[in-house]
């Protein structure tokens, strides 16, 4: 049977609420066999690691860059604290969603820039403390985030081996390189559907296959047969939301821009996620 794995899902989204489990079904009807929920602050943790055991799904804890603004130092303590606290959870499998994002303008600018700068490498050092694999926000922030990676990797007497995603990978073929040199798989999903993408989709077709993983990055990134535009938005359209079934679809997209089957795909894919985040590999033995 083919099945398909979405690395990249909100489904503690306000957008969800409260029919999350529902949207999950969905998925489930879809062959989505599994499911990675990110947090994206604090208060989110709890949210988040329940949705997971609920779905037979797993998790990742961290610190959102869009997020920094209101971040504490106490909240990187309260995340350390977690990570101990969790560590023997088999569904705890990243930190995450952690990074930095240099497209939106007060966050490209002094003091945020410096500030989610500070978030960024802090959570890094906690992910190598605890032997964790890293989901990264990479959005026009690809070679501060390899800069980064590069630097908490020389720390300390053994150079550390990075595992993790990339996620919503839309950088150079160099830069994608260097993510995949450094350990990380690439993850694509609702952009690349849309005709005008034209450089990720050039990606999506000519990287290598083993650096791929799916996501939907759900309720966000919808596909090109979600999208609303704003016009249609202004003359009262709702934006479709983005799920995690709609994965099978995406994935038959980027199957047919690289000339495979989507069964193919999934099974590339399924295998590459799990080298991403190892422990997923014990939560799929049985599926």
């Amino acid at each position: 049977m083919t099945i398909w794995i979405d690395t990249h899902c909100h489904l503690d989204a306000e957008e969800f609420r409260p029919l999350a489990q529902v949207v999950r079904a969905r998925a489930a009807i879809n062959n989505v066999a599994h499911c990675v929920l990110p947090a994206v602050t604090v208060s989110s943790f709890e949210s988040v690691r329940q949705l997971a055991h609920a779905g037979g799904d797993s998790y990742a804890l961290g610190i959102h860059p869009l997020y920094v603004a209101q971040a504490t130092e106490a909240d990187l303590a309260t995340l350390d604290a977690c990570l101990h606290h969790y560590r023997d959870d088999p569904r705890l499998v990243a930190v995450g969603e952690i990074g930095l994002d240099y497209f939106v303008p007060e966050l490209r600018d002094s003091p945020l820039r410096e500030r989610q700068e500070y978030f960024y490498r802090a959570q890094l050092k906690l992910a190598r403390q605890h032997g964790l694999p890293v989901i990264l926000h990479v959005r026009r922030s690809a070679d501060q985030l390899l800069k980064g990676l590069r630097a908490v990797a020389r720390e300390g007497a053994q150079p550390w081996r990075w595992h993790g995603i990339a996620h919503a990978f839309n950088g150079s073929e160099q830069q994608a390189q260097a993510f995949i040199g450094l350990g990380f798989k690439l993850g694509f999903g609702g952009a690349l559907t849309f005709d005008r993408a034209l450089q990720l989709r050039r990606l999506a077709a000519n990287l290598p296959l083993d650096a791929l993983v799916m996501e939907t990055d759900s309720p966000d990134m919808p596909p090109h047969w979600l999208y609303k535009t704003a016009e249609q938005r202004a003359a009262g359209a709702s934006q479709g939301l983005n799920e995690p079934g709609e994965i099978p679809r995406i994935g038959a997209v980027l199957a047919a821009l690289r000339g495979i089957s989507p069964g193919s795909l999934a099974e590339a894919t399924t295998r590459n996620a799990q080298q991403a985040l190892p422990r997923l590999q014990a939560l799929l033995s049985g599926v």
